[in-house]
């Protein structure tokens, strides 16, 4: 019989100083307490408040909870805590994740919560080399995080070797699913001991995931962390826009976003406390007035900091969910989200800040390229658009500058009271023509508002949508299959010259007589159009000229063939390998 826990409750408030009592009330001994104080958090997350204890106590969890909700530090928390007081045998825990992006952002966060237990962790992932994984595990680790296929990997080579495993987290179940991983997953917890601790976490609930639930986990704690619902309306009428940014460029992107905004008083929300100390460095390392305010900081530096916002002394204010709890500020122009938040409760209280007494507001979101699902998510629940845009140019903050210069100029001019300033004017009159007197003068105006200064340009995350890729027959002259730098991820490159023979026309997605094949495997996996033409023709026995268009997206691809041939290859497809492995192949439903 499992236990059932619906967590929708408001976190309570941590100490000014000191271990935050949230965190300590979950039973963490005061290593990780400190560490935790240390990163900045200020109190657990609803998914951290009920999974942390029943893992504490050894039980098996099965969670759901969208990405964000801080499902990493709910299970590696418990999991370090079990390692440093149980028997030194290794790897002591398993923690699989469906791609190698999410299997390094995990160890490094493992790697981080265990520093002060000096627990050691490596992450296995397809595409690097492997040579330097087997010394590793030679050596002995005590967590591993794995991808499943190169954990079977490493179980067939018998160089992951399972029998010690105490802990397995199964995190992100569903994309795993999604991906084909199934059979991986049971011929892995397959390896493991039947008396290990197993711990699932999953966006969805579909019955695939139970049916695993109930295969492998042992009367688990059922945790679902509920999302309120959120009426239409009650979002504030601001502009909604989000910049999607790799996680190295979002401090970049925070200052490229205000200094062509130009607000007038800002709230910028982070995570952490530390994140907060180290956004307000950055902004005022490049000019900017900005205050931080978080948990650590005493009532009398909090009252400092906010009669100097509400004066308009200082124009940013850099704060975490916690402290700005309470805060009456009612001329916020704009909110800043430099962390997408976990929930759309936390993001409609945000950016309720601006917008207020019939005032126009604007909220920003700098988004990881991993979160735009959970952005998604967020505007069906509060049934508004968040418009996604491309991060400014170097070109967008020069006009906008030029045009702030030109804005100030104008000002003067209107204001007058220029007597002093005419004389100066007129002695300049004979140094050349009054119009480039004007604009020198307007120059150093730019010069001193920092226009001149050297900027570069803030990359984009790769493209989403890319074109679909339709393969002519083997008998034309180019190398199937093969890509040139700085293409478009899915694009074949025809040589140039190249053409269908005559006669021929290529096959457009959804056309008559065509078939549409979903596959289970996209960029992701490192799938090009070339392996799948190579797969059917090879596989299928079918020549390559008939397949249709090809649409390579993140984690799936779609093969247009002809109808009549579709069985056949959807049976030739399902008993072979693409690039190494099995992939799901069914027909493609829109």
């Amino acid at each position: 019989m499992s236990t059932k826990h619906d967590s929708t409750q408001e976190p309570t408030a941590p100490a000014a100083t000191g271990f935050s009592p949230g965190f300590a009330a979950l039973g963490l001994e005061a290593s990780l307490l400190a560490t935790l104080d240390a990163l900045g958090y200020e109190e657990p997350t609803p998914i951290q408040r009920e999974a942390i204890p029943p893992l504490l106590a050894g039980k098996d969890l099965l969670g759901q909870a969208a990405t964000g909700t801080g499902k990493t530090a709910a299970f590696a928390l418990p999991l370090l805590q079990r390692i440093a007081h149980g028997v030194k045998q290794r790897p002591a825990a398993l923690v699989l994740v469906p791609t190698r992006e999410l299997a390094i952002q995990v160890g490094e966060a493992v790697q981080r919560y265990g520093k002060e237990l000096r627990i050691s962790v490596l992450a296995l992932y397809g595409g690097q080399a492997i040579s330097p994984q087997f010394h590793a595990l030679k050596r002995g680790v005590d967590v591993v995080v794995a991808t499943p296929g190169r954990a079977l990997d490493h179980i067939r080579r018998q160089t992951l070797k399972l029998a010690h495993v105490q802990t397995v987290v199964l995190d992100e179940a569903d994309e795993m699913l999604d991906m084909g991983f199934a059979d991986d997953l049971d011929a892995i917890l397959l390896q493991t001991p039947a008396t290990k601790q197993t711990a699932l976490f999953s966006a969805t609930m579909p019955p695939r995931i139970k049916s695993i639930a109930h295969r492998h986990l042992k009367h688990p704690v059922e945790i679902t962390i509920a999302k309120e619902p959120v009426k239409a309306g009650t979002a504030p009428k601001v502009q909604q826009t989000a910049y999607v940014v790799a996680r190295q460029h979002r401090g970049a992107a925070l200052a490229r976003i205000l200094d062509v905004a130009g607000p007038k008083s800002a709230l910028v929300f982070c995570r952490t406390r530390v994140e907060v100390d180290e956004v307000t460095a950055m902004l005022n390392g490049r000019g900017r007035r900005a205050e931080a305010i978080h948990g650590g900081m005493s009532q009398q530096q909090r009252d400092r900091v906010m009669n100097a916002f509400r004066s308009g002394q200082t124009e940013l204010l850099v704060a975490t969910d916690v402290a700005a709890r309470g805060l009456d500020i009612p001329h916020v122009s704009h909110v800043i989200n430099f962390d997408l938040p976990s929930s759309a409760e936390v993001y409609v209280h945000r950016i309720g800040r601006t917008g207020r007494a019939g005032r126009e507001g604007v909220a920003i979101t700098i988004l990881d390229p991993r979160e735009q699902r959970l952005l998604r998510s967020i505007e069906i629940h509060t049934k508004s658009k968040v418009i996604v845009a491309q991060v400014p140019t170097v070109a967008d903050l020069r006009a906008t500058r030029l045009e702030r210069t030109k804005t100030a100029v104008k000002e003067i001019l209107d204001a007058g009271e220029l007597e002093p300033f005419l004389a100066v004017a007129e002695a300049l009159a004979g140094a050349g023509r009054p119009i480039e007197v004007a604009a020198a003068a307007m120059k150093l105006i730019h010069r001193a508002q920092g226009g001149e200064q050297s900027e570069q340009e803030i990359p984009g995350p790769l493209s989403r949508a890319p074109e679909p890729y339709r393969p002519q027959p083997r008998s034309a002259p180019y190398q199937a299959g093969r890509h040139q730098p700085g293409d478009r991820p899915g694009r074949l490159i025809m040589r140039p010259g190249t053409r269908p023979p005559a006669g021929r026309t290529t096959q457009s997605a959804g056309e008559p007589g065509m078939a549409r094949l979903y596959v289970g495997a996209g960029r992701e996996s490192g799938i090009r159009p070339g392996d799948l033409v190579g797969a059917i023709a090879n596989e299928a026995k079918v020549n390559a000229g008939v397949i249709g268009a090809i649409e390579i997206e993140e984690r799936f691809s779609i093969v247009d063939v002809p109808a009549g041939m579709a069985k056949g290859i959807l049976e030739a497809l399902s008993r072979s390998r693409i690039k190494g492995r099995k992939v799901p192949v069914r027909v493609f439903k829109d």
